[in-house]
């Protein structure tokens, strides 16, 4: 049923076009007889009606099966679009044609090989400049939401004689969503239960179900024009990118596109290129990011402001030394102003805790704007060369830049808190929460500043 349901089109297709000429074939064999008979009605709008079925055809399946076919050489054809030049210019092929049918006249019939060449000739030529393109293209390492960021497309031509002239580099289309199958956790019970009946059996069963699964939206959103390349040429463009929303952005594919030379048809060819980007969420100073912060930082100071008791050595003072370190009684004796020393105690850091949101307890719009502020904080004490770690659920790399992979996907989820598996050590702990006021572990409580999103 897979191998049949993934040739359905193509079947379908040429089921069509077989209907089609045969039907244009019939239309033609009775004009001919309409002809002789004199019937100049009928066999115009039968000549008609064989031509415009001929043309259906040739639209409407024919490239779709040129590139069903499975040598490599072929298969990697060009998409196609018809324009509205091409239309009109179609639509005037046939008025001529149609002409010649009737007149029999030399001239006409010659008027339409032309017209018929300049279609093959222009498809010839954007094909060849579309062949003979490489692209290349690079994208920044980081990325935030809200943000213009820039990049830079490339296409080179390596063809040594034949320049390449009017081409687009455009995002193919892609489909929103794909329907995939997944095995989903039930349970069998025989026979169904009603009001008052309860089943015989019951046991654990595994269902398949089929669902729709959003892809993700592709880097490139615009078209970069390139109206020239000479022969064994490149061409370079800048391009901003910007980003409504945090998340993964993969680009597949590239498509290169020209209406070169007539604007008959829009040709693009799929230039395979996979690309992936990861955009952090929007950093934003907001007044609550304010508010907060000289907080943080008060709790995070006093936290560290003790030194230890061990006297480490005696030595001058210096300009710089607190005058409470003075050692008065030695100073008085040598004449000469001595500062005492202390062993400092362990290096103090402050630890960034993300706490999860379990599924439906915050808005989606509360959820984006609770996961921006913990980026903000993070990014912003990042800056000031605070000594930083990071925890949260799942998170694979304690980093910055590990933090920002994270919080760019996290996703509520019905994971344990991470606050009760949280070991508090020497480190100030600034924990933002989704959980609410009252039920937060008392042990987190010390040295730690909790920010409670939801609320």
């Amino acid at each position: 049923m897979r191998s049949f349901g993934a040739h359905r089109e193509t079947i379908i297709r040429s089921s069509i076009a077989v209907f089609g000429l045969a039907l244009a074939f019939s239309a033609a064999v009775l004009s001919s007889a309409a002809r002789e008979t004199g019937n100049l009605l009928a066999t115009a709008v039968l000549a008609s009606s064989a031509l415009l079925l001929s043309a259906v055809v040739a639209l409407a399946t024919v490239p779709y099966l040129a590139k069903r076919i499975a040598a490599e050489r072929v298969r990697d054809a060009l998409d196609y679009q018809v324009t509205k030049e091409g239309l009109c210019f179609i639509g005037f092929v046939l008025a001529i044609a149609i002409a010649a049918l009737n007149t029999g006249n030399n001239l006409l019939f010659l008027i339409v090989s032309t017209l018929l060449a300049a279609i093959a000739v222009s498809g010839a030529a954007s094909a060849a400049q579309l062949r003979s393109l490489e692209l290349a293209a690079n994208f920044p390492e980081h990325a935030f939401a809200h943000k213009p960021c820039p990049a830079h497309i490339t296409i080179r031509n390596q063809s040594s004689w034949l320049p390449v002239f009017s081409i687009a580099v455009v995002s193919p289309r892609q489909k929103e969503s794909k329907k995939v199958w997944h095995w989903e956790p039930t349970k069998f019970e025989f026979p169904k239960p009603s009001a008052g009946r309860q089943p015989w059996v019951r046991w654990p069963d595994l269902k398949l179900q089929r669902r729709e699964r959003a892809a993700s939206p592709p880097i490139l959103r615009q078209q970069l024009y390139f109206p020239y390349v000479s022969p064994k040429g490149s061409a370079g463009a800048e391009l901003v990118l910007y980003f409504e929303r945090r998340g993964r952005y993969v680009q597949n594919a590239f498509g290169l596109s020209t209406r070169f030379p007539f604007a008959f048809l829009l040709k693009t060819r799929n230039v395979v290129l996979s690309r992936e980007l990861i955009v952090y969420p929007k950093i934003e100073r907001t007044e609550e990011f304010y508010e907060m912060l000289p907080l943080i930082t008060g709790e995070f100071e006093n936290h560290i402001r003790g030194r230890g008791h061990d006297l480490y050595r005696i030595r001058d003072y210096q300009p710089e030394d607190s005058a409470r370190h003075v050692d008065w009684k030695l100073s008085a004796k040598t004449g000469v102003l001595k500062i005492r020393e202390f062993a400092r105690e362990d290096e103090h850091r402050l630890r960034i805790v993300f706490d999860n949101a379990a599924p439906g307890m915050a808005s989606a719009e509360r959820y984006e704007r609770g996961v921006s502020l913990a980026a903000s904080l993070a990014f912003y004490l990042a800056e000031q060369n605070a000594s930083l770690t990071y925890a949260a659920q799942g998170l694979a790399e304690p980093t910055l830049w590990g933090f920002m992979h994270h919080l760019a996907l996290v996703e509520p989820a019905d994971d344990l808190s991470i606050l009760d598996s949280l070991s508090l050590g020497a480190d100030f702990n600034l924990v933002l929460t989704w959980r609410p006021r009252g039920t937060v572990v008392t042990s987190v409580w010390q040295s730690s500043y909790v920010v409670f999103l939801n609320s």
